[in-house]
C-alpha cells in the first residue's frame, strides 16, 4: 500500500496559528521533509513533534524528490512544510507533488496560513478578482518587461518581494503602472 503526501501549511509569524489538524498530522506521518530544518525545528519542539525531519529545498530538490517518491511507494507518509505559510506557493514542493500524482499517490492538502491571501483579505484592495505574480525578477530589464505583461490585467495584483530589492520593484511599478 502506497503512502499518503500530505501538504501542509504552517504559521507565517504567530505559532498560535497552527491548527490542531497540521499538529496531529505532523506527529502521525514517518517523515517531515520541510524547506529548511533550522527553521521548522523549532516548531516542532514546540508542537513536542518528534517525527524525524530531513531537508526539501531548491538546491536538493531533484534528488530529494526521487528519494521521497520510493518512501512514498513504499508505504510511508510524508508531510511537506514551508518555512511559512502554504508549501509550493513561491516554495519549493512542486516537483515532488507533481511526482507523487504522477504516480498516483494520494496527497492530502492540511491548510492554514497563506500570506498573500492574509495580506489581501486585510488590505482593503478589491478581493473578487486577483492575480498572484509571485516573485519578481531580481534584474531591472526583466522586471519591468514581466511588469508591462501585467499592465492591462484589470485585478488586483499580488507581487512577494524580498526586503532587499522592495524599493527597485516598487520603483519599476510606479514606471510601468504610472
Amino acid at each position: 500500500m502506497q503512502g499518503k503526501l500530505y501538504v501542509v501549511a504552517t504559521p507565517i509569524g504567530n505559532l498560535a496559528d497552527m491548527t490542531p489538524r497540521a499538529i496531529e498530522t505532523l506527529q502521525q506521518v514517518d517523515l517531515i521533509a520541510a524547506e529548511d530544518t533550522r527553521h521548522t525545528g523549532p516548531l516542532l519542539k514546540h508542537f513536542n513533534i518528534d517525527t524525524h525531519c530531513l531537508a526539501y529545498h531548491d538546491h536538493n530538490e531533484k534528488v530529494q524528490t526521487e528519494a521521497l517518491l520510493e518512501k512514498l511507494k513504499n508505504g510511508e507518509s510524508i508531510a511537506l512544510v514551508s518555512d511559512a505559510g502554504t508549501p509550493l506557493i513561491s516554495d519549493p514542493g512542486y516537483s515532488l507533488v507533481h511526482a507523487a500524482i504522477e504516480n498516483n499517490i494520494t496527497v492530502v492538502p492540511v491548510p492554514g496560513s497563506c500570506a498573500f491571501v492574509a495580506a489581501l483579505a486585510a488590505s482593503g484592495l478589491p478581493t473578487d478578482r486577483f492575480y498572484f505574480a509571485g516573485f519578481l525578477p531580481a534584474k531591472n530589464m526583466a522586471r519591468v518587461k514581466q511588469l508591462q505583461t501585467l499592465k492591462e490585467l484589470s485585478c488586483t495584483l499580488i507581487f512577494y518581494e524580498s526586503k532587499h530589492r522592495l524599493i527597485e520593484s516598487l520603483k519599476s511599478m510606479a514606471d510601468v503602472f504610472g
